[in-house]
């Protein structure tokens, strides 16, 4: 298949901004004069770290040359150098949080700036996103402009005072609110008869997903025996690195973390896994795709079935796959 080579425009970069995420990660987006892309009209590219920033050798005022990576993902080429404007310096992000201006640290073999202050605004907002997700605690209704606010008055200073928020809190959120916050009560109250690996997941422990936080939970059971698991034992799970096993246990170390586990039992949140343990392993060393829709079960009810019987799913064919379900 032949691929044509990609549209490119020039445009001004106006501004770098910068945004903090969950994990304090800071990452900066360029901000320039519109163009017109593939039928679209495009103005924002991520510039994804300080080395990237120092391999285009770009600033504020410089003439960018713009594409879209696959006809679909705004991307920065280069820099029109003969263009530089005068008194030009090379953007550097901050060694302050843009959020709440905490000292940030680049981690050692990695391109990352971070902030690591925990009481970072920006962070804590972006961590309640996660964990009300549909990937994982899947909140109904919760949406990001709510999440701000409640954070903005003080309601929400963690994950767990989710399930400590009134019908009085949510409903002062909006005017005539008491549907929505009677839903979203109702929603939040739901939550807490979720598998253990939605915990998991909504806990936001680095590097680990959905996968990894259902092999998490059909191994260890519950949040307790997960809470006392060691480097070693982590290790050797298949799919469980060292660095993601790294994670979990310092994750785990944490006062904060010990905190968080007590105050959902507390509030009645399920901390077990509810999969019911399977006589075979029919799928065990079998990869499947599934494309397509299914008669009887959606894409994510059929991979729970693979999972449970020793199977993988994976979102792309490779010379790995056993069998495409379609």
């Amino acid at each position: 298949a032949y691929k044509y080579p990609p549209e490119e425009k020039e445009s001004r970069l106006l501004n770098i901004e910068l945004s903090v995420g969950r994990t304090g990660r800071i990452t900066p987006t360029a901000i320039f004069e519109p163009v017109r892309l593939c039928g679209t009209s495009v103005s924002r590219a991520t510039l994804h770290n300080q080395d990237f920033i120092n391999d285009l050798d770009i600033g504020i005022g410089d003439t960018i040359v713009v594409y879209k990576s696959g006809e679909i993902i705004p991307k920065i080429k280069e820099v029109r150098r003969e263009k530089r404007p005068e008194h030009w310096q090379r953007f550097q992000i901050p060694d302050t949080c843009p959020v709440c201006g905490a000292k940030t640290v680049r981690e050692k073999d990695t391109a990352d700036i971070r902030c690591v202050s925990p009481d970072c605004p920006a962070q804590l907002e972006r961590h309640i996103i996660n964990f009300v997700g549909r990937d994982a605690m899947d909140i109904k209704g919760f949406g990001t402009v709510y999440i701000e606010e409640l954070v903005r008055r003080g309601f929400l200073q963690d994950i767990a005072d989710i399930y400590s928020l009134t019908f009085e809190d949510i409903a002062s959120l909006k005017k005539n609110g008491n549907k929505f916050a009677q839903n979203l009560i109702n929603s939040i109250n739901n939550s807490k008869e979720n598998d253990l690996y939605r915990l998991i997941t909504g806990l936001g422990i680095r590097n680990v997903g959905v996968k990894a936080s259902k092999i998490l939970a059909r191994k260890y059971k519950n949040i307790d025996n997960l809470f006392n698991a060691t480097l070693e034992e982590l290790s050797i799970i298949n799919d469980i690195g060292p660095i993601m096993a790294n994670n979990i246990v310092e994750f785990f170390k944490q006062e904060q973390t010990i905190d968080l586990i007590n105050r959902f039992k507390q509030y009645g949140v399920n901390t077990q896994s509810l999969e019911n343990d399977v006589e075979d392993n029919r799928f065990e060393g079998k990869i499947f795709v599934l494309t397509g829709s299914l008669e009887n079960y959606t894409r994510t009810e059929a991979a729970d079935i693979i999972e449970k019987f020793g199977g993988k799913t994976s979102s792309t064919v490779s010379k790995k796959t056993s069998y495409v379900l379609a």
